[in-house]
């Protein structure tokens, strides 16, 4: 087999790259970002104070969950969205599109004067952030000669880190200049309470307005990245118009059943009290919600993904192969991404809360206002050496081996970070950076194996679908995770099982142990070619 597009010059290829990594660079400090200034802004947007109390806690978990939930299924959709997209319009259009998605709707998310309307802007700027990760390496892994695939998956995996560690710092600089934005917005001639509610709770609104930037991403895609030549083959032989608009509506329907997951997890006991078993009852309603709304989900993702391949056929995938790499390969990606949003994406918070707390390391030479900030670039820096580390040994070991290590250490690294500190300090960021190492290493080894899935003509859409869906398990462990806060300690086998957002991580990151036997379901691909 020729290398992938040996037609295209070596420049359109570095341009490809280039634009792809600063999408990824992008993505990645996009899904940092309310990590980062999410219980700012929930604090400011309900008016909680400084320091809530128990029940405000309680109500910051809640919503926090529920925003990361609501912004993981704007993903899950955007990816099976765009990726339809890019196998009809063309990779670069598509990628185009996704990014000033999620650039323009992160922006806005800094002018909201409502809980609801962040969750809401959230969940459009995920379509496009699930859009262009699919997009991105659809593009980029068919632009590139075979041998280089590891690599650019290493690539793929630093970059977005990149971006979750530049959130961390831009986020310390902001502190530092508040004072100086203030005084300059009000010469300006701004009004006085506006710029108070712009550099209030250390300036989420900032952070949020400055995510717009990569909009000019946009005229950098539009103007010096080329096209797929493998997409461009597909459409002059006019496969790609068999991809209907009107399957869409399967897409709005898949929507719907995340959408009913997330509205279960979010009623309040209270609601149930003339029952007499109002936990029971409201552990069936969210049981019976989330297998219904996963099952509506599968079919409404998937469904353009069948149509095509009944209208035109795919002649080395059946259908029934097509679609069964799918759901096993969303598994895979749901493994990774619930230990992650699940458990890691929690960390943040956590410091923010130890570092406030009666048991801050008083010694640590660590700024304590800065505590969450220091805990991303911590986990930030751990992630970029671990994403292109597990590249590298993908490519050694193979796929399913070194996706089996993945899950080993991810889960060792979570529980001595959730089970062995009580204090904010140098220890703590030591356990950071190692948990970041170990749990991002998937995002390298998903980019490297799932393109070599699937054919030229459903790539797009079926990794897109793969890697997204994923995104909805973990949208349901996120929910989990904010209801188990209220857990106090526990004692398993012996061992007492600190409570609160220690207890709900450490039980969260048990997922990995499913991988340990997914990962022998599907094919090993090393040393293979892309199919065509």
């Amino acid at each position: 087999m020729l290398p992938p597009d040996s037609s295209m010059p070596t420049r359109g290829r570095w341009m490809a790259l280039i634009a792809a990594l600063l999408g990824w660079m992008f993505d990645g400090a996009e899904m940092g970002l309310f990590s980062m200034v999410g219980r700012d802004a929930i604090k400011d947007l309900l008016h909680l104070g400084a320091k809530p109390n128990a029940e405000g806690e309680a109500l910051i978990g809640f919503l926090f969950g529920v925003v990361i939930a609501v912004f993981l299924i704007g993903a899950a959709t955007g990816g099976v969205l765009f990726g339809w997209l890019g196998d009809r319009i063309g990779r670069v259009r598509a990628m185009s599109l996704s990014v000033l998605t999620y650039a323009l709707f992160t922006g806005a998310c800094g002018l909201v004067t409502e809980a609801w309307q962040i969750a809401i802007l959230r969940f459009i700027a995920a379509l496009g952030m699930g859009g262009e990760w699919s997009l991105g390496v659809a593009l980029v892994m068919e632009v590139w000669p075979n041998r280089s695939r590891a690599l650019m998956a290493g690539l793929i995996g630093a970059a977005a880190n990149v971006g979750y560690l530049l959130v961390g710092l831009l986020g310390i600089a902001l502190i530092s200049v508040l004072g100086q934005i203030k005084v300059t917005l009000l010469n300006m001639g701004l009004p006085p309470a506006y710029v108070e509610s712009l550099v209030m709770y250390k300036g989420w609104r900032i952070l949020m307005i400055l995510g717009a930037t990569p909009a000019l991403l946009t005229f950098l895609i539009r103007l010096f990245v080329p096209e797929s030549t493998r997409w461009k083959e597909e459409h002059a032989r006019g496969t790609t118009t068999n991809w209907a608009t009107q399957d869409l509506f399967g897409v709005l329907v898949g929507a719907l059943g995340p959408g009913l997951i997330v509205l279960c997890w979010s009623i309040p006991t209270s609601w149930l009290e003339g029952q007499s078993d109002p936990r029971l009852m409201l552990g069936l309603i969210r049981g019976i919600g989330t297998v219904v709304g996963l099952a509506l989900a599968t079919w409404g993702y998937t469904f353009p993904v069948v149509r095509y391949i009944q209208r035109v056929g795919v002649q080395d995938e059946s259908l029934k192969l097509t679609v069964r790499r799918m759901l096993l390969a969303a598994g895979l990606s749901g493994v990774a991404l619930l230990g992650t949003w699940g458990s890691a994406q929690w960390a943040p918070t956590w410091a923010d809360k130890l570092a406030a707390g009666p048991h801050a390391d008083a010694t640590t030479q660590l700024a304590m206002s800065h505590a969450k900030e220091w805990t991303q670039i911590a986990m930030g820096i751990g992630a970029i050496i671990g994403t292109i580390g597990a590249a590298l040994a993908g490519d050694l070991l193979g796929r399913r081996t070194t996706y089996c290590l993945m899950c080993i250490i991810s889960f060792v690294s979570m529980l001595y970070l959730f089970q062995t500190n009580t204090a904010y300090g140098d220890r703590f960021l030591v356990s950071c950076f190692i948990a970041g190492m170990c749990t991002a290493s998937f995002y390298c080894w998903l980019p490297l194996y799932l393109p070599e899935l699937f054919s030229t003509k459903v790539r797009a859409t079926c990794q897109g679908f793969s890697f997204n869906f994923g995104r909805i398990l973990a949208a349901v462990g996120a929910l989990q995770t904010g209801a188990l806060f209220s857990y106090p300690d526990q004692v398993f086998w012996g061992y007492t099982f600190k409570g609160g957002h220690p207890l709900a991580c450490s039980l969260m990151s048990l997922v990995y142990l499913v991988g340990l036997g997914l990962i022998w379901t599907v094919p090993e691909t090393k040393g293979q070619p892309l199919p065509e």
